[in-house]
């Protein structure tokens, strides 16, 4: 291995970032990649950074720095949009591999399987990009490109999420199926977020995970679920033409049609859940 950084401030950090560095947070993704063999270049450590931990409430929503694990995030008092993530930290691995995985982590990785993005888009966050002239913005959406590939680009370091206001006051489900219920990745995910005024949907944001090369969201549901009862009935307007836009795979942990039909099956289960 190179030399092994582990900074204070993240203005150091990101004088390190002049040349490559492998970027370490909980390292829950990097440590398997590199069983049995050196890991051959440098190592930024950002774990001891002053102000990259914590979960803040800022002007117009919230603030989840680039240190915070799974762990926290469940333990931090938050809005009732923010259960669907709640429910993906709960399945993240074992109580070991959330005490360590960071969030920003998780997506920085650029799974088609991450948990977190179905959940993330459904709360319209962005990724607070930093680089030694400054920070930018970016929708989650448009920060994961592909497979493992983000928008992330030379010198920068993912220093936070931010999640507005309004997303987070919805009612909010996360579902997943796996091969077994806990320590899995996941065949399909879903991440459902309502607004609901006066028993009616005032708003939809529905988002697919591990069903095509980026986990995205359904326009063409969310429109139809506008304006319905926030009743029982919800489930009926949801149909497999709705998630038309997905492109599932076949692997060994499932075929691209058994994925499809799971997805519509946990989408109107976390209708049915959201809607109660």
């Amino acid at each position: 291995m190179g030399a092994y950084l582990r900074p204070s401030r993240l203005n150091e950090a990101l004088a390190a970032l002049a040349r490559p560095h492998l970027v370490l947070a909980g390292g829950t993704d990097i440590y398997p990649g590199w069983v049995g063999r050196p890991i051959d270049g440098d190592v930024l450590d950002i774990g001891a950074i002053v102000g990259l931990g914590g979960i803040d409430r800022v002007a117009g929503g919230w603030r989840i720095g680039a240190a915070v694990t799974w762990s926290q995030l469940l333990a931090a008092v938050l809005p009732a949009g923010f259960d669907a993530l709640k429910q993906a930290a709960r399945e993240v691995g074992g109580r070991q591999i959330q005490n360590a995985a960071t969030l920003v982590g998780n997506v920085c990785n650029a799974s088609p399987a991450a948990d977190s993005l179905p959940c993330l888009l459904t709360l319209d966050a962005e990724i607070e990009l930093s680089d030694r002239a400054g920070t930018r913005r970016l929708p989650v959406a448009e920060f994961v490109r592909g497979n493992r590939r983000t928008a992330l680009q030379p010198g920068e370091l993912a220093t936070a999420l931010l999640v507005p206001d309004a997303a987070a006051q919805s009612r909010s489900r996360f579902l997943k199926l796996g091969a077994r219920r806990y320590l899995v990745i996941s065949i399909a995910s879903v991440a459902v977020a309502l607004d609901v005024v006066e028993g009616r949907v005032a708003a939809a944001r529905v988002a697919v995970g591990a069903c095509s090369e980026v986990p995205c969201r359904l326009p063409a549901l969310e429109a139809a679920l506008r304006g319905a009862p926030a009743d029982a009935r919800l489930v009926e307007r949801a149909s497999a033409a709705h998630l038309a836009a997905l492109r599932p795979i076949d692997d060994v942990r499932a075929s691209g049609d058994y994925r499809r039909d799971a997805a519509l099956t946990l989408v109107k289960r976390a209708l049915a859940e959201v809607a109660a």
